[in-house]
């Protein structure tokens, strides 16, 4: 039997992105088989259900991987940060000197907001070296 996979709505990068610019940090969640799903899509990429649900996300984590760019602009990381409950997220740590910046550090999520909202990290308090 075929599960019904039609779609009506506003897409997922654009509930994510609406999300944001209310200041909600918000992951799906999939409700078959509880992966978190990162970045947003109609189906869940582990078991292929579309029952998938919003959630808010607390945007606590850990770095698990950076680099330092450096170029004429100046210096600045990407990181991919593991949030609780799963999601990987790619972007920087600021509040901090890019090279200071270490795998394992504890991180919290902040919102940059504007017309398209984005998501940095910066130290968890009590975690700035």
């Amino acid at each position: 039997m075929a599960t019904d996979t039609r779609f009506d709505g506003p897409g997922p990068d654009a509930q994510y992105l609406q999300a944001l610019q209310e200041g909600r940090l918000m992951l799906q969640h999939c409700e078959d088989c509880a992966a978190v799903r990162f970045p947003p899509a109609l189906v869940c990429r582990a078991c292929g259900s579309p029952r998938l649900q919003w959630r808010a996300s607390p945007g606590l984590g850990s770095v698990y991987s950076l680099t330092t760019v450096r170029d004429r602009a100046g210096d600045y990381n990407v990181a991919l940060v593991d949030l609780e409950g799963g999601a990987r997220m790619m972007s920087r740590v600021e509040d901090i000197a890019p090279e200071a910046v270490r795998i394992g550090q504890r991180v919290r999520a902040r919102i940059v907001a504007g017309e398209e909202p984005f998501v940095v990290f910066a130290p968890a308090e009590g975690d700035a070296p």
